[in-house]
C-alpha cells in the first residue's frame, strides 16, 4: 500500500533523494531542538484554573453499598511461579511507585497493555521514524467491520475503537502484535509483515478496548468483549488462539449498567485485577503454570469482587450508569479506577497477602463519567480526566481534570481545569506524562500541554476533533491521532514550547485507538477499517 503521508507527490522515492530529505528533516528537528527555548510564543487563551471550596472537594459520604463484596479467603503468596527466573530482588509489594514511566518488568520485552504499565505511563520504545510511510496495511484487502446491537440500535462498526491500542513484544526472534477489532475479533500478527501468526480468535461481539499480554512470560493473552465475557487465551497452541477460561459480565448481581468490558487488565503477582462495564471490580488469581507437555495452564479464582459504586453515588446521579470503562492502575498497595457517575476510588491490596479483603481507602466524586484512565505520577499524585456529559452542577464546579492528592482525602484537589464550553465536552482520552507537564486531547479538538505542579496551560494547538486517540510521547516526540484520519508528530524536547509538527501521515477514518511504538514503528487502528504499521523503509 503506498504512503498517505503530507509530502509532495513528485519527490522521487530513490535512495539518493530519500537519503537527502531524511537529513534535511532531522537537521530541522536538530535545530528546532537547539532554538527552542529562543523562540517566541504567541499568547494562547487559557482556561482558568478553578478554585475549590471545601464542598466540593469534600469526600466525607459514607462507603455504603447497594450489593454485597464478595471476598474468597484462601492463602496467597507474594510470590507467583513464572517460567522465567530473575536475580533481582522484587519490590515487596504491588507495583513500585518509583517505577513510574518505565517498562512493565524485564521479563517480557514489549509495551504489554494499555499505556505501557502498571500506573499507565509508559508509551513504547523509539526510535520514532522521522519519514514515515505506510509500510502495511491489515487486513491488505476489505475492513475489520461488523454488526452490533446495544439499546435496540444496531450499527455496522468498522476498524480499531476507543482505546484500542494494540500490544506489542518479541517472542523468540520475532516480534508480535496483538489487537482486538470491531471484526469481532482479536488478532495476532507477524509485524515483520503484517500477516496473521495464528487463526484470529472470534469473540460473539465487537472487540472495542484494549487486551493486555502477559508480562511474567507466560503464552497468555487477556481480552474482554462487547459479548459480555473477559477470556484468558493461549497462544501456544498449534495455529490458533485457544480460550482457557472466561469471566461472565453477568455473573454478579446487580448488574448496573452492562455486561461488556472495555478495560485492559493488570496481571501483578498471578493476580487479575480490573474492572467491568457491569461495574464491579474484580481480582482474579490465576495460577498460571506450564504443563507437562511444556503447555501453559490457568486455574483462575475469584478471591475478590465489589460493586464500584455506592448508594450516595445512586442517589445524586439518579441513574445506574455507574460503568467501569477505565483500566484499573496500580501505584504502591493500592488500585486506582473511576466509573462513569465519576466516582474515584483507591482500594488497598495489601491485606490480601494476609488472606484478607482489600479495602478501600479513597473515595471522591468528580461529577461526570470518567472513562479516561487514572494517571499516577512519582509522587503519587492523581490525574483525572472527566467527560462532560451530565452537565451537573458538580461537574461545572469541579472541572474536567484535577489533580489529586491522595494524603489528603477530605480535600484533595490540587488544581483543576475547566473544558466544558459545549455539550458534550470534557476529555475521554487519557492525558500523557512527560517531564514536567501534561499532554491532554479534548473532545472539543484542544491538544495541550499543562504544567502537572501549576495546573497553567503552556501552550494549544487546535487539531480536527473530536480528540479520543491518548496521546503518547517517545523519545520526546509526542503522537497524536484525530478525527480527521491524521496521524502528526511533534518535537517537545521542550515541552513547555509550543511545538512544531514535524510530519503529518493521512491513514484515514476518525483515529479514536491509541498507538503503540515500537522499534522505530508505530502501529495504530482507525475507523477507516484496518490497522496500520507505519515507519521507515
Amino acid at each position: 500500500m503506498t504512503s498517505r503521508s503530507l509530502r509532495p507527490e513528485s519527490i522521487s522515492r530513490s535512495g539518493s533523494l530519500k537519503t537527502f530529505w531524511r537529513d534535511i528533516v532531522v537537521t530541522l528537528f536538530l535545530l528546532t531542538v537547539a532554538c527552542s527555548t529562543q523562540i517566541s510564543v504567541a499568547p494562547v487563551a487559557t482556561r482558568p484554573t478553578l478554585s475549590h471550596s471545601s464542598a466540593t472537594t469534600s469526600s466525607s459520604l459514607p462507603p455504603e453499598t447497594t450489593a454485597s463484596t464478595t471476598w474468597f479467603k484462601t492463602p496467597t503468596t507474594k510470590t507467583a511461579s513464572t517460567p522465567i527466573t530473575t536475580t533481582s530482588q522484587p519490590y515487596q509489594g504491588w507495583w513500585d511507585p518509583k517505577e513510574v514511566q518505565t517498562a512493565w518488568g524485564s521479563v517480557v520485552e514489549g509495551l504489554l497493555t494499555f499505556r505501557g504499565s502498571p500506573t499507565r505511563s509508559w508509551y513504547g520504545r523509539g526510535p520514532v521514524p522521522l519519514m514515515p510511510e505506510v509500510l502495511w496495511r491489515f487486513p491488505k484487502e476489505g475492513n475489520l467491520c461488523s454488526l452490533s446491537t446495544t439499546g435496540g440500535r444496531t450499527t455496522n462498526w468498522c476498524g480499531i475503537g476507543w482505546t484500542g491500542q494494540p500490544a506489542v513484544w518479541r517472542t523468540g526472534s520475532d516480534t508480535w502484535l496483538a489487537v482486538g477489532a470491531y471484526d469481532r475479533s482479536i488478532h495476532l500478527l507477524d509485524t515483520s509483515t503484517g500477516s496473521p501468526a495464528k487463526k484470529p480468535f472470534v469473540t460473539g461481539d465487537i472487540v472495542k478496548g484494549s487486551l493486555t499480554v502477559d508480562p511474567d512470560g507466560f503464552p497468555l493473552i487477556y481480552s474482554g468483549s462487547r459479548d459480555g465475557h473477559l477470556r484468558i487465551l493461549a497462544f501456544d497452541r498449534a495455529d490458533h488462539l485457544t480460550e482457557l477460561w472466561s469471566l461472565a459480565g453477568d455473573q454478579v448481581n446487580p448488574v448496573m449498567w452492562n455486561d461488556d468490558w472495555d478495560a485492559a487488565p493488570l496481571i501483578l503477582h498471578d493476580h487479575l485485577i480490573t474492572g467491568g462495564e457491569n461495574s464491579w471490580l474484580h481480582i482474579v488469581r490465576l495460577n498460571r503454570s506450564i504443563d507437562g507437555s511444556g503447555l501453559v495452564t490457568v486455574d483462575p479464582q475469584i478471591i475478590f469482587q465489589t460493586p464500584g459504586w455506592d448508594d450516595d453515588l445512586l442517589a445524586v446521579l439518579g441513574d445506574n450508569n455507574v460503568s467501569i470503562e477505565n483500566s484499573v492502575a496500580v501505584s504502591g498497595n493500592t488500585a486506582w479506577f473511576a466509573n462513569s457517575g465519576g466516582l474515584v476510588q483507591g482500594w488497598d491490596l495489601e491485606p490480601i497477602w494476609s488472606g484478607n479483603a482489600p479495602s478501600r481507602t479513597f473515595r471522591w466524586w468528580m461529577g461526570d463519567d470518567v472513562d479516561a484512565t487514572i494517571v499516577i505520577d512519582d509522587e503519587g499524585f492523581l490525574y483525572v480526566a472527566a467527560e462532560y456529559e451530565r452537565a451537573t452542577s458538580r461537574s461545572r464546579d469541579v472541572g474536567q481534570l484535577v489533580k489529586l492528592d491522595p494524603r489528603k482525602p477530605d480535600a484533595p484537589v490540587v488544581w483543576s481545569l475547566d473544558e466544558h464550553e459545549t455539550l458534550p465536552s470534557g476529555i475521554w482520552s487519557t492525558p500523557a506524562l512527560h517531564k514536567g507537564v501534561l499532554f491532554v486531547t479534548t473532545n472539543s479538538g484542544r491538544l495541550m500541554s499543562i504544567d502537572r505542579f501549576s495546573g497553567e496551560i503552556m501552550w494549544t494547538i487546535f487539531l480536527e476533533g473530536p480528540l479520543w486517540s491518548s496521546p503518547v510521547v517517545v523519545d520526546d516526540i509526542l503522537i497524536v491521532g484525530d478525527c480527521g484520519g491524521y496521524l502528526r508528530a511533534y518535537s517537545v524536547q521542550q515541552p513547555k514550547v509550543k511545538p512544531i509538527e514535524i510530519w503529518r501521515i493521512e491513514i484515514g477514518g476518525c483515529i479514536e485507538a491509541t498507538p503503540a511504538v515500537w522499534d522505530g514503528r508505530i502501529y495504530v487502528g482507525s475507523r477507516e477499517g484496518g490497522l496500520f504499521a507505519i515507519g521507515e523503509r
